[in-house]
């Protein structure tokens, strides 16, 4: 526990590079936090913890090989630091928002919710309530496990979108496409437009294909919206939802959309 000698302890376990120096750009030039140590994966973070002992865990839910989760069950709820997750997915963000770490950051992230994330630590830290933390921990990992209950499914089905410290829930079902914007998609619902960090791949593969389709390196659509399959000079390729917006098709691409429209047989 920190106490007014001694500085509070952090340990920043991520596995990008730059999710890691955000955190420490955020913490640097603070008499009261000292940087105990870095981890890059779950295995370091184990070490790191039981080594280190650090008061305040940053800790990344989706690494490979080991998940965050799977380090909270390694070194166990009795034993595991004051945590806060960091995610970019929904389901985990909702699982420490409603029962689990005492906070959560929802990549990305502005200093806003950082502060408010960590005020929240020093708070519970100094209210020594660090054993009702961990019951809610321990009971995370009850619900985690294949055993406790039905396998959920493995698809999304809702997306969290951070928008200056406050989070809103969009289901899936309700998404009309989904556009690349660098290293950020663009979920389009309706006349709106919400921004996450996430990779076009990942969401891709989260997504249930009974629903969505992949149409283009930049473009996911929702198949139910799709109105016309335009062909174009040149054997380029679009698709014109019900709702007027257009969108193009890559040649890769245009044989499963085709499958997918009853189109050619499969």
């Amino acid at each position: 526990m920190p106490t007014p000698d001694r500085p509070l302890r952090v340990l920043i376990v991520d596995d990008e590079p730059l999710a890691r120096q955000r955190l420490l750009d955020l913490l640097e030039g603070r008499e009261d936090i000292e940087v105990a140590g870095q981890a890059t994966s779950g295995r370091e973070a184990v070490e790191a913890i039981r080594a280190q002992q650090p008061d305040l865990v940053f800790l990344d839910v989706q690494m490979p090989g080991m998940t965050g989760l799977d380090v909270v069950r390694e070194i166990g709820p009795e034993q595991m630091p004051v945590t806060i997750f960091v995610t970019a997915y929904d389901q985990y963000a909702l699982k420490a928002f409603e029962v689990a770490a005492i906070d959560y950051l929802l990549k990305p992230f502005d200093d806003e919710r950082f502060e408010q994330a960590l005020e929240r630590a020093r708070r519970l830290l100094k209210l020594r309530e660090v054993e009702a933390l961990r019951e809610r921990l321990l009971q995370l990992l009850q619900d985690d496990r294949p055993s406790a209950q039905p396998k959920p499914s493995k698809y999304l089905e809702r997306i969290a979108v951070e928008m200056r410290g406050q989070v809103r829930v969009i289901p899936v079902r309700q998404i009309d496409y989904i556009t690349a914007s660098g290293p950020y998609a663009e979920l389009h619902v309706g006349d709106q437009v919400y921004v996450i960090r996430e990779q076009m791949q990942t969401l891709e593969e989260r997504l249930d294909p009974e629903l969505f389709i992949r149409i283009h390196r930049s473009a996911i659509v929702r198949i139910d919206l799709i109105d016309v399959l335009l062909r174009g000079a040149g054997g380029r390729y679009a698709v014109r939802l019900k709702n007027g917006v257009r969108l193009k098709v890559s040649r890769s691409r245009r044989e499963a959309l085709e499958r997918r429209l009853g189109l050619q047989a499969g």
